[in-house]
Order: structure tokens, then sequence, then C-alpha cells
């Protein structure tokens, strides 16, 4: 397993974090605190772009999901990107597709995130 690295790119009214490494129950500060700073930067919509992922196990499902109830509380926007195959299909097999989009590349994702 790999440290999470989380780089924040703002965008106007849309924040792009870019998750290398792993996403486990360990990077509930670094995932929560990027995101925090997103939305303290006018975020209302951000993009979680998983194409640099190494790692996911149910710690960092759970992150994203404490996420996700954290931005539909604030009137936010999830979207997801540069998901692999198989964490496609986690987040069909937890419903998560159904409250975070999610788009086959940025550019997709961006323009969903601004609509």
């Amino acid at each position: 397993m790999s440290a999470t690295v989380i780089e924040l790119d703002q965008d106007g009214a849309a924040s792009i974090l870019r998750i290398k490494g792993d996403i486990t129950s360990a990077s509930e500060a670094d995932l929560m605190a990027a995101y925090g700073l997103a939305v303290e930067n006018g975020a209302t919509a951000v993009i979680l772009d998983f194409s640099e992922l190494e790692y996911m196990n149910s710690g960092g499902i759970g992150l994203l999901v404490t996420l996700l109830v954290r931005a539909q509380r604030s009137g936010g926007k999830l979207v997801a990107t540069g998901l692999s195959e198989h964490y496609r299909q986690i987040f069909e097999l937890t419903r998560l597709d159904e409250a975070i989009e999610i788009h086959d590349d940025a550019d997709a994702a961006m323009a969903a995130a601004t609509a």
C-alpha cells in the first residue's frame, strides 16, 4: 500500500481532487482537508479524479460516503472520473454510482460539474 496524495486544482466553481495512491480509512484527514479547502475556495462541485488511484478498500468507500453526505448537506455536487473497470463495478455494487456521477474523462467530468 502507498500513501494518499491529493492534489487540489481549483477552476472557478469546480475543483478537481487528483487522488494518487491509496484511499483507506487512514486517508480521512487528507481527503476531508482537501475537500474543505476546495469548498472554502468557492467550489460548489468537486471532481474526484481517480486516474492514479492504486487501491481502495471498504474504509475508502466509507470515506466517499461521508464525503458525499457532506457535499449534499452543503448543496454541493460530487463527480468522479478516472475509475478503473474494477472500481466502477464497486461503485455500482455499493450504489455510489447513483449519487456520484461517473465520467470517462476529465473534460466530461468538468462539463457535468459546471452544468
